[in-house]
């Protein structure tokens, strides 16, 4: 973990933003430890960087942000169930029409599959508009003789392994920025105008390669486009099927950008973090103490915390006393990466330690991080097999405590990628050479996704 030296920490509290600069305890967290932070203040364009996102417009606005918080209180009451998903780590290039709609077709696809099967609603949210950094286990990356700085996401430096490329930019910041202003336009329209209609639910397989998955989707298809045709001869209003809902969230990991795009709400004069509807805080920075987890307890988003094999119940306690201190329905939702050999045996003391609390956070299972394996040939990838049955654990912890499975947390996308290994129509490591595209960690590419998806209805429904 680093932390800002005396000097970057002087630099960051001249530059506050105006809208939110008189409201107390906002700029608090740069007097703490903070976790994973880029060494990019005494950079000549910091401050002008800073400036402009102060003053540029909210990516989203407080009412939507309200709106997530209300549709999570209804999961956290077992009412409704969370899915996200979307890239590990997002790129500029990789904002386009055809990848942006490719992931929201997925993301769609997969919340019909579970609307469906468990008869239940389903909050869509993209881990989308924002995911351009990551946090990484070393400051440093060597490669033969040469040691650079980590690549730690195109909002901080770039990819490529060399000296310019792997500075710390601040600039990276307001090309996010518009990026992901960009990302949520085309979100916008597509949820909005028509591209999300139920109807359209075969042509949102169009463009897939067909597999087991595309087939068993094509067959559930069949059947909703007969109870739709039955509902039109009936006289029924397809108002409510001709768009949907779709949040956007992101790892609240700079805190230099999320505090200079902290807004303050005209109608309510609290604080809200307007870079996403959703935010988090990882698993390497959730500090009691640190920087994170104190700016994101004064705002008033939906929070998430990513909890990994070493919490305990007193750990998760002590984070709903920092960030949910009045026990808020859909204020906070527990990540849980616990990995498929650990699932089993360490989330259930956590769970009954927060409910026997009478807390009522979401409980949400991120199959992913804790299944990443490294291969000889340098590869990381996941085995489809261990994030299949780490989702099988957290759904039969539950079972037996009789608490509620809230959601699903995966990195996947809409392409014919090989990333992660196996599922139906299996992965092999050798198509890693033609289509390992991911920058950082690998993902669920479209079958895999639709997969996963079917195997969380039919434990919803089985519940239910």
């Amino acid at each position: 973990m680093t932390s800002v030296t005396q000097s970057e920490q002087s630099r960051s509290r001249t530059t506050p933003s105006p809208s939110a600069a008189n409201y107390p305890g906002l700029d608090e967290w740069r007097q703490r430890t903070i976790g994973q932070h880029p060494q990019w203040s005494e950079h000549p364009d910091f401050a002008s960087a800073i400036e402009e996102l102060n003053t540029v417009p909210p990516l989203v606005f407080a009412g939507e942000v309200d709106l997530l918080r209300e549709r999570l209180a209804s999961v956290a009451a077992g009412e409704a169930f969370f899915l996200q998903g979307g890239d590990c780590a997002e790129t500029f290039g990789g904002a386009t029409a055809d990848k942006i709609s490719g992931r929201v077709q997925t993301l769609l696809q997969m919340a019909v599959v579970l609307t469906y099967g468990a008869s239940l609603p389903v909050v869509k949210m993209g881990r989308m508009a924002g995911q351009f950094s990551k946090p990484r286990s070393s400051n440093l990356e060597t490669r033969g003789d040469q040691t650079l700085p980590s690549f730690r996401g195109e909002m901080v430096n770039g990819f490529d392994f060399n000296e310019s490329s792997r500075v710390h930019d601040p600039n990276r910041m307001l090309r996010g920025y518009h990026t992901s202003a960009s990302t949520l336009n085309l979100i916008r329209a597509f949820t909005t105008g028509g591209f999300a209609d139920l109807r359209r639910v075969h042509a949102w397989n169009m463009g897939f390669a067909a597999n087991p998955a595309y087939a068993r989707y094509e067959s559930m298809a069949r059947e909703i486009d007969h109870a739709v045709k039955f509902m039109a001869a009936c006289g029924a209003d397809f108002d409510a099927l001709k768009t949907t809902e779709f949040f956007a969230g992101h790892e609240a990991l700079l805190l230099d950008y999320e505090r200079a795009l902290t807004r303050i709400d005209s109608r309510t004069h609290l604080p809200y973090g307007t870079s996403g509807h959703f935010l988090w805080i990882g698993e390497r920075t959730r500090e009691l103490d640190g920087a994170h987890v104190d700016l994101l307890s004064r705002l008033r988003n939906p929070i998430g915390v990513k909890l990994g094999p070493s919490t305990t119940g007193e750990d998760a306690l002590r984070l709903i006393d920092a960030l949910d201190p009045k026990r808020e329905p859909g204020r906070l939702t527990f990540i849980i990466r616990m990995g498929a050999k650990n699932i089993r045996e360490k989330l259930p003391a956590i769970i009954q330690a927060v409910e026997g609390s009478g807390a009522k956070p979401v409980w949400v299972t991120d199959p992913m991080h804790g299944n990443t394996v490294s291969l000889p040939s340098g590869y990381k990838t996941r085995n489809f097999d261990d994030v299949v049955d780490e989702v099988r654990g957290f759904f039969e912890v539950h079972q037996s405590l009789g608490t509620f499975p809230g959601g699903i947390h995966v990195e996947m996308t809409g392409d014919d990628v090989a990333e992660c290994l196996g599922g139906s129509d299996p992965v092999n490591e050798s198509s890693f050479a033609e289509r390992y595209e991911t920058l950082c960690d690998p993902r669920l590419n479209h079958m895999q996704s639709l997969e996963i998806a079917f195997l969380v209805a039919e434990y919803l429904s089985a519940q239910r």
